[in-house]
């Protein structure tokens, strides 16, 4: 069964220049890394049960701890080296735009201790230049960054 998850690229335009939001992933697998450590906020939805527009925005406020609120364009769906099929819509972020906090999740840790405990799904998040992004970024969604930037090349200009 194909997992399908929408998530929601926000950027804004610094001297010009764009620049993306990305989330840190959390929990103690990824606490040391930074490479690849980084992701768009996204969540699974259900096709046909939820829109992924709806779907995306729910994401981003359980991870980035604030509602998305302004409009969104559908960048494309980008299929994930796990095989998660994966919708992207594009929005003009605010620059005050700022981590507040995530949702958690439980996990046995350390591995075979019988302990439980809870970790965010994102433990920080931050602005970067597309160069940056692409090297912090999770592989699979370097992808998105490439159309996306291919998208604002094309765009008459940011949507409103």
């Amino acid at each position: 069964m194909v997992l399908h998850s929408a998530a929601v690229l926000a950027y804004r335009l610094e001297g010009g220049e764009p620049l993306v939001f990305l989330g840190h992933m959390g929990g103690p697998f990824w606490a040391r890394k930074d490479a690849g450590a980084w992701s768009l906020p996204k969540g699974v939805y259900e096709p046909g049960a939820e829109d992924p527009a709806a779907a995306a925005r729910r994401e981003f406020a359980e991870e980035i701890g604030v509602p998305w609120d302004g409009p969104l364009e559908f960048l494309g769906e980008f299929r994930q080296p796990s095989g998660k099929r994966l919708a992207v819509f594009v929005g003009e972020a605010p620059p005050s735009l700022a981590f507040v906090a995530s949702n958690e999740f439980e996990l046995e840790w350390p591995r075979g201790s019988g302990q439980f405990r809870s970790f965010p799904e994102v433990d920080r998040a931050e602005w970067f230049p597309l160069p940056v992004a692409r090297e912090k970024v999770a592989k699979g969604q370097v992808p998105v960054l490439d159309s996306f930037a291919e998208w604002l090349e094309g765009a008459a200009g940011p949507p409103r």
